[in-house]
Protein backbone atom coordinates (compact mmCIF):
# COMPACT_ATOMS: atom_id res chain seq x y z
CA UNK A 1 0.00 0.00 0.00
CA UNK A 2 1.48 3.29 -1.03
CA UNK A 3 1.08 5.78 2.17
CA UNK A 4 2.74 8.61 0.83
CA UNK A 5 -0.15 10.19 -0.34
CA UNK A 6 -1.72 9.75 1.99
CA UNK A 7 0.90 10.45 4.69
CA UNK A 8 1.58 13.92 3.60
CA UNK A 9 -2.20 15.43 3.57
CA UNK A 10 -2.72 14.15 7.66
CA UNK A 11 1.03 15.42 8.10
CA UNK A 12 0.30 19.08 6.36
CA UNK A 13 -3.24 18.41 8.60
CA UNK A 14 -1.24 18.37 11.94
CA UNK A 15 0.56 21.36 10.85
CA UNK A 16 -2.37 23.37 9.64
CA UNK A 17 -3.95 22.69 13.45
CA UNK A 18 -1.13 23.76 14.89
CA UNK A 19 -1.11 27.33 13.39
CA UNK A 20 -4.81 27.27 14.28
CA UNK A 21 -4.17 26.56 17.82
CA UNK A 22 -1.15 29.29 17.93
CA UNK A 23 -3.68 31.81 16.53
CA UNK A 24 -2.66 32.43 13.44
CA UNK A 25 -2.61 36.28 11.83
CA UNK A 26 -5.79 37.60 10.35
CA UNK A 27 -6.42 37.27 6.83
CA UNK A 28 -9.30 38.58 4.34
CA UNK A 29 -11.86 36.06 3.58
CA UNK A 30 -12.43 35.55 -0.25
CA UNK A 31 -14.52 33.03 -2.20
CA UNK A 32 -11.78 29.96 -2.72
CA UNK A 33 -10.65 30.49 0.90
CA UNK A 34 -13.87 31.21 3.26
CA UNK A 35 -11.62 30.65 6.41
CA UNK A 36 -10.30 34.09 5.84
CA UNK A 37 -9.36 35.79 8.88
CA UNK A 38 -11.65 37.80 11.95
CA UNK A 39 -15.03 38.25 9.75
CA UNK A 40 -16.44 39.92 12.91
CA UNK A 41 -15.38 41.23 15.80
CA UNK A 42 -18.78 42.36 17.57
CA UNK A 43 -21.93 40.61 18.02
CA UNK A 44 -25.24 41.83 16.67
CA UNK A 45 -28.09 41.65 19.02
CA UNK A 46 -30.14 39.15 17.58
CA UNK A 47 -27.93 38.22 14.63
CA UNK A 48 -26.03 34.98 14.85
CA UNK A 49 -22.59 35.66 15.96
CA UNK A 50 -20.37 35.69 13.13
CA UNK A 51 -17.44 33.01 13.29
CA UNK A 52 -14.13 32.30 11.99
CA UNK A 53 -12.67 28.42 11.43
CA UNK A 54 -9.64 28.83 13.89
CA UNK A 55 -12.41 29.73 16.83
CA UNK A 56 -13.87 25.85 16.51
CA UNK A 57 -10.36 24.98 17.27
CA UNK A 58 -9.11 25.20 21.33
CA UNK A 59 -6.14 27.18 21.64
CA UNK A 60 -4.17 24.40 23.61
CA UNK A 61 -4.64 21.86 21.16
CA UNK A 62 -1.18 20.91 19.19
CA UNK A 63 -1.70 17.83 16.87
CA UNK A 64 1.63 18.26 15.40
CA UNK A 65 2.71 16.88 18.97
CA UNK A 66 2.96 13.49 17.07
CA UNK A 67 5.50 15.25 15.07
CA UNK A 68 8.17 16.18 17.68
CA UNK A 69 11.63 14.22 17.46
CA UNK A 70 10.38 12.21 14.12
CA UNK A 71 12.83 12.57 11.04
CA UNK A 72 10.09 12.52 8.17
CA UNK A 73 12.82 11.58 5.44
CA UNK A 74 14.13 8.96 6.77
CA UNK A 75 10.44 7.47 6.73
CA UNK A 76 8.89 5.78 3.47
CA UNK A 77 5.98 3.65 2.62
CA UNK A 78 7.53 -0.18 3.52
CA UNK A 79 8.53 1.31 6.71
CA UNK A 80 6.04 0.15 9.62
CA UNK A 81 6.61 3.26 11.10
CA UNK A 82 5.36 5.68 8.44
CA UNK A 83 1.78 3.09 9.12
CA UNK A 84 1.72 3.19 12.75
CA UNK A 85 2.16 7.39 12.28
CA UNK A 86 -0.62 7.45 9.88
CA UNK A 87 -2.52 5.35 11.71
CA UNK A 88 -1.43 7.74 15.30
CA UNK A 89 -2.33 10.83 13.31
CA UNK A 90 -5.64 9.68 11.96
CA UNK A 91 -6.54 8.65 15.09
CA UNK A 92 -5.50 12.37 16.45
CA UNK A 93 -7.79 13.66 13.26
CA UNK A 94 -10.86 12.41 14.41
CA UNK A 95 -10.73 12.49 17.81
CA UNK A 96 -9.93 16.52 17.41
CA UNK A 97 -11.24 18.12 20.88
CA UNK A 98 -14.55 20.65 20.30
CA UNK A 99 -14.44 24.48 21.50
CA UNK A 100 -16.83 24.50 24.53
CA UNK A 101 -17.26 27.40 24.59
CA UNK A 102 -19.36 27.37 21.31
CA UNK A 103 -21.88 24.62 22.44
CA UNK A 104 -25.10 26.21 22.12
CA UNK A 105 -24.29 29.24 20.44
CA UNK A 106 -26.25 31.16 17.23
CA UNK A 107 -23.02 31.22 14.66
CA UNK A 108 -23.13 32.17 11.09
CA UNK A 109 -19.68 30.61 9.34
CA UNK A 110 -18.87 30.37 5.42
CA UNK A 111 -17.55 26.78 3.97
CA UNK A 112 -17.96 24.52 1.55
CA UNK A 113 -20.87 21.94 0.82
CA UNK A 114 -20.25 18.52 1.17
CA UNK A 115 -23.02 16.24 0.36
CA UNK A 116 -24.35 13.57 2.69
CA UNK A 117 -28.00 13.13 1.76
CA UNK A 118 -29.95 14.70 -1.37
CA UNK A 119 -33.79 14.83 -2.08
CA UNK A 120 -35.06 16.07 -5.60
CA UNK A 121 -32.29 18.05 -6.38
CA UNK A 122 -31.70 19.43 -2.94
CA UNK A 123 -29.34 19.04 0.03
CA UNK A 124 -30.85 17.68 3.05
CA UNK A 125 -27.71 16.63 4.99
CA UNK A 126 -24.09 17.86 4.67
CA UNK A 127 -20.94 18.28 6.03
CA UNK A 128 -19.55 21.96 6.05
CA UNK A 129 -15.45 22.29 5.61
CA UNK A 130 -13.06 25.01 5.43
CA UNK A 131 -11.58 24.59 2.26
CA UNK A 132 -11.60 23.42 -1.34
CA UNK A 133 -11.83 19.65 -1.89
CA UNK A 134 -11.78 18.43 1.74
CA UNK A 135 -13.38 15.02 2.01
CA UNK A 136 -13.49 14.45 -1.68
CA UNK A 137 -10.34 15.27 -3.04
CA UNK A 138 -8.28 15.01 -0.17
CA UNK A 139 -8.52 13.20 3.26
CA UNK A 140 -11.07 15.13 5.77
CA UNK A 141 -9.53 17.84 7.86
CA UNK A 142 -9.42 17.15 11.74
CA UNK A 143 -12.83 16.64 13.42
CA UNK A 144 -13.31 20.04 15.17
CA UNK A 145 -12.70 21.76 11.61
CA UNK A 146 -16.23 19.85 9.87
CA UNK A 147 -19.37 20.84 11.05
CA UNK A 148 -22.43 17.97 10.45
CA UNK A 149 -25.11 20.68 8.80
CA UNK A 150 -28.97 19.46 8.66
CA UNK A 151 -30.76 22.54 7.14
CA UNK A 152 -34.67 23.05 8.33
CA UNK A 153 -35.12 22.74 4.43
CA UNK A 154 -32.95 21.54 1.29
CA UNK A 155 -31.05 23.58 0.20
CA UNK A 156 -30.20 23.77 -3.87
CA UNK A 157 -26.36 23.27 -3.61
CA UNK A 158 -23.72 21.12 -5.15
CA UNK A 159 -20.95 20.03 -4.16
CA UNK A 160 -18.04 22.05 -2.89
CA UNK A 161 -20.48 25.26 -3.24
CA UNK A 162 -19.20 28.01 -0.78
CA UNK A 163 -22.14 28.45 1.18
CA UNK A 164 -22.96 30.93 4.88
CA UNK A 165 -24.59 28.73 7.02
CA UNK A 166 -26.64 29.76 10.25
CA UNK A 167 -28.22 28.23 13.25
CA UNK A 168 -27.52 27.00 16.57
CA UNK A 169 -24.15 25.14 16.91
CA UNK A 170 -23.54 21.74 19.03
CA UNK A 171 -20.07 19.91 19.99
CA UNK A 172 -21.85 16.17 18.83
CA UNK A 173 -19.50 14.07 17.29
CA UNK A 174 -20.78 12.22 13.96
CA UNK A 175 -18.76 9.63 12.26
CA UNK A 176 -20.02 9.52 8.31
CA UNK A 177 -18.98 7.98 4.89
CA UNK A 178 -17.24 11.21 4.28
CA UNK A 179 -15.38 11.96 7.84
CA UNK A 180 -15.91 12.33 11.15
CA UNK A 181 -18.05 15.91 12.43
CA UNK A 182 -17.00 17.52 15.93
CA UNK A 183 -19.87 19.71 15.62
CA UNK A 184 -23.24 20.02 14.32
CA UNK A 185 -25.51 22.19 13.35
CA UNK A 186 -29.33 22.79 12.66
CA UNK A 187 -29.18 25.50 9.86
CA UNK A 188 -31.76 28.21 9.59
CA UNK A 189 -30.73 29.14 6.61
CA UNK A 190 -27.63 28.21 3.99
CA UNK A 191 -27.22 30.60 1.46
CA UNK A 192 -24.37 31.41 -1.24
CA UNK A 193 -21.37 32.74 -0.22
CA UNK A 194 -20.89 36.56 -0.88
CA UNK A 195 -17.94 37.13 1.12
CA UNK A 196 -19.81 39.12 3.45
CA UNK A 197 -21.66 38.17 6.56
CA UNK A 198 -24.99 39.65 6.16
CA UNK A 199 -28.40 39.08 7.92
Amino acid sequence: MNLRPLLLPLLSLAIAGSAFAAGPAPQATSPTQPLGGKVADKAVPGQPRVITWEELVPKDWDPGKELKGIDLSKLDDSDPRANELLMKLQEVSNNAPTNPALNGVEVKIPGFIVPLEENKGEVTEFLLVPYFGACIHTPPPPANQILHVRPKQGAKFRAMDTVWVSGKLQTVRNDSMMGVSGYQIAADSVTKYSGSPKP
